[in-house]
């Protein structure tokens, strides 16, 4: 395989940014952000520590080729002309997996048998061995990417989608995906230099997530395994220096604070805590977000995920969202308040003026991901202050 090569590394609107800052940080060139996808170069070195370290990626792809294509018999040709026993070694599995965002092309799982066709009648056509589909853990995992009539065909390095850390026992209603936790936090700045708190916690992914970004732990130490580990260039001892190297890891001196209203939740939540081996670093309690008189410390970051309706009678979830605007501004000053919502008569119902407003999209609902700063007394008078202290600066400086 050659030295450096082009990858593509996949994953959820909104996350681009943080996504390719990460991916510079690891060493990466030619990063180059697209619509949920970062575009990049790098050796294998970087293919095996962007999977391992990488939290927003969904999966890291190595491009074959792109073409065009107008229907899935065309693609089936496509596909064909491909030297394909450059890739798929005899006696090997594949499994295709096919992702579709196009008004010609309706159906994912019909364009992905005929990419299997292909790739079986190839090799028969060539009078080779007939490879086999193998839906479960694979030897080779194939992405088919068509957007309009654009077609991307991609060997996947990662297998099981890279959200699926491996820490989570248990779900609640509605879990918030790995990565979209990870990209939320990573969005506000936080690094562990303050308390966390997620006083809607749910099963405990933000709280989960939070505490390994504190201590820089890699997301990839739950994992099982990677695509790439079959891979007939699969350098064993790269891999292994990657994953054991701990040199990254650094102290928490806070802790990340977490409560629901449900027992069921934080039962799960303990368990998943527990299991990512961070009870030490995270505190649960039984609690409705209403209950809570005193907040962990002076100041922090507060991020949660309320309901956004699908599942509360309207006037019930604007009460919610009221009472969650009361809350912060009475319990939680001095903290920086994130909120996740598809609801925005919710977040009008929440009272205090928003400092910025980013999209998101939790899984099929488009999201707004909100900003707060939560002080005592006006907006304006907060804004006066904070002017106040540009102004000292611009004089000291």
């Amino acid at each position: 395989m050659e030295k450096s090569f082009e990858m593509i590394a996949k994953t959820l609107y909104g996350l681009e940014d943080i996504l390719a800052k990460e991916l510079i940080e690891l060493g990466a060139n030619n990063v180059q952000t697209g619509r949920r996808m970062v575009a990049f170069e790098g050796d294998l070195e970087l293919m095996y520590k962007a999977n391992f370290y990488c939290r927003t990626a969904l999966r890291i792809l190595k491009p074959i080729t792109n073409f065009k294509a107008a229907n899935p018999d065309e693609v089936y040709e496509q596909i064909k002309n491909i030297d394909l026993q450059k890739y798929l070694p005899e006696k090997k599995t594949f499994a295709v997996d096919a992702v579709v965002n196009s008004e010609i092309f309706n159906h994912s799982k019909f364009v992905a048998y005929r990419v299997k066709d292909a790739i079986v009648d190839y090799f028969t056509e060539k009078e080779k061995p007939r490879p086999s589909v193998r839906i479960n853990n694979p030897d080779l995992q194939f992405h088919l990417h068509i957007s309009h009539n654009d077609c991307s065909f991609s060997l996947d390095s990662s297998g099981v989608s890279l959200h699926k850390r491996g820490y989570r026992l248990e779900e609640s209603e509605a879990p918030l995906n790995e990565v979209l936790a990870a990209g939320m936090i990573l969005k506000t700045g936080w690094n562990g230099e303050s308390c966390f708190v997620d006083p809607m916690c749910g099963s405990g992914t933000l709280l989960i997530e939070a505490a390994l970004i504190a201590l820089n732990i890699a997301p990839g130490v739950f994992r099982d395994k990677y695509a790439f580990e079959k891979w007939d260039n699969f350098d064993e001892s790269l891999f292994e220096k990657i994953s054991t190297d701990d040199s990254r890891e650094r102290e928490f001196q806070f802790k990340c604070y977490g409560s629901d209203s449900s027992s069921k939740a934080v039962s799960a939540a303990a368990k998943n805590v527990k299991n990512a081996r961070l009870s030490k670093y995270i505190d649960l309690k039984v609690a409705a977000f209403q209950q809570i008189e005193k907040s962990p410390a002076d100041k922090g970051l507060l991020i949660t995920n309320p309901p956004y309706g699908e599942r509360i009678n309207p006037r019930d979830l604007m009460a919610l969202y009221s009472m969650i605007g009361e809350r912060l501004k009475h319990v939680f000053t001095g903290y920086e308040a994130w909120i996740i919502s598809s609801n925005l008569e919710g977040f009008d119902n929440i009272g205090l003026k928003h400092a910025s407003k980013t999209k998101l999209i939790n899984g099929s609902l488009d999201c707004e991901y909100r900003q707060y700063h939560l002080f005592t007394g006006t907006h304006k008078n907060h804004k006066t202050e904070e002017y106040r202290k540009l102004d000292l600066k611009k004089i000291i400086s």
